[in-house]
């Protein structure tokens, strides 16, 4: 049985890279593989950390064997950790790749297993260049990828990132579904069960809350939408359907603050939007996450820059239309008029794309989410895996 080891974070850690490491060694277990997760004793110092824990209350994933091992800051852990794993002589090693101040634990734990001159290295690369830049990031980011012997990306940003450091082996592959957070439940339910009001039309905002994923944006575009219905009120219409025509939609922000919230609510109260807003600003449980997908009518994602995003293969699991903005590889995964719409990342352009979803109706969108997400395949993952190591292997031997 071929052996493979995922290195990244996994429970008692917390979010969406330790989701994505569970399901992933599901997937390779499912495959046929002996599979098990390396993660972290300490993966960030806590002044580093810009949440409010690290940790889950969660229980641990079933049938995925764990070793909470690496310490990101301690340098003789690293050449252990490596050392431990090259002994283990797994066929395969899979390491994430999101953040440069990994590049020197994870970069020395690659060269103590290279050693073993069995294991094929392939990184699953989420960022190469970081959404918000620091000192050390290229050299960092140079001594990991030297380490690694093929790149998996799920983005063309990312992918072009990757080609300003390595021309090693890679691929682009469509992040997988997220399937592993329950079946779907009606809205009716999830908005009973979430305490939200069953007649409103709800926007969603959903995952960590950073500049770069322009949430100010989209409490701008509110405003918008806000100011265009009155008008409309204004106007005194004489359509029957003046209701929906002058509503404007609740915003539910679901995550937590991942920098200062005080500009956030500053904004909020100088856009007089605080009634339109339903703010659930703590950490998502992933026993939680299906009833916020599911008791959307949107999700919109108004990032200023983006790679790829988790959140886009979670709204086509739960089948939900998106508004997203026109940025790094968003437009790609989201087809405009098909799964979703795509809007400029400034306010007046994301007003129209939310007014221009409730105008169409979720039924224009929901035959396109349901083809488009027959391409997300977790299997199609292990697979480009599986041929990234077996290229590197061929291309090693013939040099």
């Amino acid at each position: 049985m071929p052996k493979v080891i995922i290195i990244g974070p996994a429970h008692p850690l917390r979010g969406g890279l330790a989701t994505f490491n569970h399901r992933l060694a599901k997937a390779f277990t499912d495959s046929g593989y002996d599979c098990s997760v390396w993660s972290f004793s300490l993966q960030y110092p806590s002044f580093l950390f810009p949440g409010k824990s690290q940790y889950t209350d969660d229980p641990a994933p079933e049938n995925i064997t764990i070793h909470t091992r690496i310490n990101a800051v301690n340098p003789f852990n690293w050449i252990q950790v490596g050392r431990e794993i090259a002994k283990e002589a797994p066929d395969i090693v899979v390491v994430r790749y999101w953040l440069p101040f990994m590049g020197p634990a994870l970069g020395t734990i690659l060269r103590q297993i290279r050693k073993n001159k069995k294991t094929r290295i392939i990184c699953i690369a989420d960022n190469i260049i970081p959404h918000e830049k620091r000192p050390g990031d290229i050299p960092f980011t140079n001594y990991f990828v030297k380490a690694c012997d093929g790149f998996i990306t799920m983005s063309e940003k990312v992918f072009a990132d990757l080609r300003r450091f390595t021309q090693k082996p890679a691929l682009q592959v469509l992040h997988p579904l997220y399937d592993n957070f329950g079946a779907p439940v009606s809205q009716a339910e999830a908005r009973r069960h979430l305490q939200l009001p069953e007649e409103e039309q709800i926007i969603l905002f959903f995952g960590f809350i950073r500049k770069y994923k322009g949430l100010d944006l989209l409490l701008e575009a509110i405003s918008v939408i806000s100011h265009q219905k009155s008008e409309i009120r204004n106007q005194k219409s004489q359509t029957s359907n003046l209701k929906s025509q002058t509503s404007t939609p609740k915003l539910l922000i679901a995550g937590e603050f991942y920098e200062d919230a005080a500009a956030y609510q500053a904004l909020i109260d100088q856009l007089g939007i605080r009634d339109l807003l339903i703010l659930r600003t703590d950490f998502i449980p992933d026993s939680e996450v299906r009833y916020y997908l599911c008791a959307a009518d949107l999700l919109v994602q108004p990032y200023r820059n983006a790679t790829q995003s988790g959140v886009t293969p979670l709204a086509y699991y739960f089948e939900k239309p998106m508004v997203v903005t026109n940025v790094g590889g968003l437009p790609a995964l989201v087809p405009h008029m098909k799964s979703g719409l795509v809007a400029e990342p400034e306010p007046t352009s994301i007003a129209n794309a939310i007014n221009e979803y409730f105008r169409l109706g979720k039924t224009h969108f929901i035959p396109h989410l349901r083809s488009e997400k027959e391409k997300y395949s977790w299997d199609h993952l292990v697979n480009a895996i599986a041929d990234l190591a077996d290229k590197s292997k061929k291309d090693d031997s013939q040099k």
